[in-house]
């Protein structure tokens, strides 16, 4: 027996549920009026023939079918219900929060509302985790946004919390190894291993803007401020420090100022810059950390896609490809935080690890400067992290030659 007509990718829930019901209600009346009939058969001492046996195994299999069309019917429940949802911004979460809606209820706001929103984590797609898009836009009549940087040098770093101001850690600094094959009766070699102490401490990135106190009542006005420029502000900057950041002041200790310089390893030297990278990552792989990731800038990896051979064919590029870039078998993180000509390559997963000390905390306060006057509101945002560099030679930093 065949099921509802047509394909099931191409149907909504509602006509999956409409018509797994009425495939249900038949097979239910036929297998109930077969069961019947054995059941009468079985009691006047008679042999079911072969033919009932076959119906009665062709409504079983007519079951699992049945079965089939639900499990489908669940799942587009869920994809629907998923699609129709979508991410919650950091400006939802703030807007609905029932700290800051018994605040901009009053008749006459005055004080401070004060909400933590939880960091976006997911940068590696457009779902939760991914390098994708970082904020859902809404768009209403002529409203254009500036463009925003795709934010991703977070999501290549492990992440933890603190309750601290401060990350103390021990980093191995030295190991001798003095194993060696040992004679029976004789003295057994000793080996050392020695430690150093690092210590990471927690920064804060923070800023403000004053806007009408009309704003408080306007829900997604106020959404649009703390996503599209707030939250946004804090992420660019946070992944300036994550990248290039000095260690100096109140600057966090970057990758890139943390990172090995390139040495050509075993000798080799290349001014090729596919073949830069190459040696880059044989220098992370010799001192025995083998590298996930290359982070570059998009006008050099642009370069290096463009790539041909004496025959006009793309070396790497592929101008039909829909694959994620990947050099020499890892992926490529294009961002125009790195410097043109420069790369990073290493083992990001073991080189460091983000500490969130406090995620995005967004503060609107009407009791600033003369906002009371002025009917004006200041909206802050912060959050403060600490990035803790445990293995420096994880991580390769060099030019690729490409420019002289």
């Amino acid at each position: 027996m065949r099921g509802p007509e047509g394909h099931p990718e191409t149907k909504t829930a509602t006509q999956l549920a409409q018509e797994t019901t009425e495939l249900v209600e038949r097979r239910f009346n036929e297998v109930k009026g077969m069961a019947e009939r054995a059941i009468g058969m079985a009691e006047r001492g008679e042999k079911l023939p072969d033919a009932e046996k076959a119906k009665i195994d062709e409504a079983l299999t007519t079951a699992n079918e049945v079965k089939g069309l639900m499990t489908q019917l669940e799942q587009r429940i869920v994809s629907e219900q998923k699609d129709a949802t979508g991410p919650t911004t950091a400006g939802e979460r703030f807007v609905e929060d029932e700290g800051f809606k018994s605040f901009a209820g009053q008749t006459r706001p005055r004080g401070r509302a004060i909400v933590e929103v939880k960091d976006i984590t997911s940068l590696t797609t457009d779902a939760a985790g991914s390098a994708g898009a970082l904020i859902q836009s809404d768009r209403r009549g002529l409203q254009v946004e500036l463009p925003q940087r795709r934010l991703t040098i977070r999501s290549l770093l492990l992440s933890g919390q603190t309750v601290s101001s401060q990350i103390e850690y021990e980093r191995e600094k030295l190991f001798t190894n003095n194993a060696a094959p040992v004679a029976e009766g004789d003295a057994k070699p000793q080996s050392e291993l020695q430690f150093e102490d690092a210590t990471a401490n927690v920064r804060t990135i923070a800023h403000w803007m004053r806007t009408s106190v009309q704003v408080l009542a306007d829900a997604p006005a106020l959404r649009s401020i703390i996503d599209q420029r707030l939250r946004y502000g804090l992420g660019y900057v946070e992944e300036q420090q994550l990248l290039n950041g000095s260690g100096v002041g109140q600057n966090l200790l970057g990758l890139v100022t943390a990172a090995t310089p390139y040495t050509a390893p075993g000798g080799l030297t290349s001014d090729n810059p596919i073949d830069m990278i190459r040696l880059m990552i044989l220098q992370a792989a010799l001192a025995e950390y083998p590298p996930n990731g290359i982070v570059i800038n998009p006008i050099d990896w642009a370069a290096i896609e463009m790539k041909k051979d004496d025959q006009g064919r793309y070396l790497i590029g592929n101008p039909q490809g829909t694959i994620s870039p990947t050099l020499w078998g890892l992926p490529v993180v294009a961002t125009q935080a790195m410097g043109v000509d420069k790369a990073l390559v290493g083992a990001f997963n073991l080189a460091a690890q983000i500490f969130d000390r406090q995620d995005a905390t967004v503060e609107v306060s009407t009791e600033d400067a003369d906002n009371f006057t002025k009917n004006k509101v200041t909206i802050r945002a912060e959050e403060r992290l600490a990035l803790a560099i445990y293995r420096p030679q994880a991580i390769v930093y060099g030019d690729l030659g490409r420019v002289a």
